[in-house]
């Protein structure tokens, strides 16, 4: 089975599968689906698991490009851009949720909550950011836009601070959560830094490496 192949009937329906499970969790849950619920606080509870599964999902897209380094398996990389768009689907959900169920689309409601929740204001500035990307994921747009596309979806990195950052401000005690998605971030940072060296060396003293990935 060629790269291509195992790609499209294999790899692509489990990663879909995979990253539809959270919504299907939620409609499950509002229609009782095998005795499922969205409990005491269904919206709440579709804010939050709408929201984690966006910063899970812009966790794992992170990710891909360090275990495709050190694994060399091309089928990782194409993953990528379902993984992104998928967390961008889900941001944009935690945000519908918010201003729909949460505020009932009450404008000036949701402008004021915006001022003064420094949370929700880094939240949506994130979302705002992931928007552009998610627009440019397609070959078309990478074609047009060439090197700046690559240096647009570096954006992704700021975003997840962002993330990470709206998470530990919206937690009031337990911080292990939003603490494990920020070491995880620190890694990655870390991984990224250390990568270009790495690599250099590993050239110098046999001759090849891995190919880095685009960010």
């Amino acid at each position: 089975m060629t790269v291509e192949q195992r790609y499209r009937w294999l790899w692509k329906p489990l990663v879909f599968i995979a990253a539809f499970w959270p919504l299907a969790g939620l409609v499950a849950g509002a229609f009782g689906i095998g005795g499922a619920s969205l409990g005491a606080d269904p919206v709440k509870l579709i804010e939050h698991r709408c929201g984690l599964a966006a910063l899970q999902l812009l966790w794992i897209t992170l990710c891909i490009t360090p275990l495709r380094q050190l694994t060399r398996n091309g089928d990782l990389q194409r993953l990528r851009r379902m993984l992104g768009l998928f967390a961008a689907f889900y941001a944009l959900l935690h945000v519908v949720a918010y201003a729909w169920l949460d505020q009932a689309l009450d404008l000036p409601a949701i402008g004021a909550d915006i001022v003064k929740r420094p949370y929700i204001t880094i939240g949506f500035a994130a979302v705002l950011m992931l928007i552009p990307l998610a627009v440019t994921s397609t070959n078309g747009w990478m074609r047009r836009l060439k090197r700046r596309w690559q240096s647009l979806h570096r954006l992704v990195y700021a975003i997840a601070v962002l993330g990470v950052w709206h998470f530990w401000w919206q937690v009031k005690k337990d911080y292990r959560e939003p603490l494990a998605y920020a070491i995880l971030l620190a890694l990655l940072f870390a991984w990224r830094c250390a990568w270009p060296r790495w690599r250099q060396r590993v050239t110098s003293k046999f001759g090849s490496a891995t190919t880095p990935g685009r960010t």
